[in-house]
């Protein structure tokens, strides 16, 4: 079972915690929290019902997020772990966006079932991570993705 104590979400800054999919100051956004379990990453989310793309089903394009969001959160993860922190640690993690984002839908996702998003994170140069994520409802496979994490440029932030 996941520890769900601290996510790397809870460490960002808060002039760049406002992203829609995992700001936690963003009031409106869906508050994506991003843990490790084990070697990959985690992160769970309960749709809403107005995230409905036909009855049913859950929007394509709040699993678009959750990929996006998953894979940033797990970039930064691994890279805060490679620097010898973890959440909570009072260190601040680096932040990444997103370099490019692809998602393959497998099936439909159906509503009223949490989802799932699992990262398995891969170093492909110091600036960027690769991130595949498989997003499941239930134990049932929906979509599965590809994130190039970047680390943040400090131009970002000025």
């Amino acid at each position: 079972m996941t520890e769900r104590i601290h996510a790397i979400q809870d460490d960002y800054p808060d002039d760049i915690a406002w992203c829609f999919g995992c700001g936690r100051l963003n009031e409106n956004g869906y508050h994506f929290r991003t843990y490790w379990n084990g070697y990959q990453t985690e992160t769970t989310y309960e749709p809403k019902k107005e995230h409905i793309a036909i009855p049913g089903f859950v929007y394509g394009g709040l699993i678009g997020a959750l990929v996006d969001c998953h894979g940033t959160g797990s970039a930064s993860l691994a890279l805060h772990r490679k620097n010898g922190f973890e959440p909570g640690s009072g260190e601040e993690p680096p932040r990444f966006v997103t370099g490019s984002l692809h998602v393959d839908f497998l099936k439909p996702t159906p509503q009223n079932v949490i989802l799932k998003a699992v990262g398995t994170v891969e170093e492909i140069h110091p600036k960027k991570w690769k991130v595949n994520v498989e997003v499941f409802a239930g134990e049932s496979l929906c979509a599965k993705g590809e994130v190039i994490a970047v680390v943040m440029p400090s131009s970002f932030t000025k």
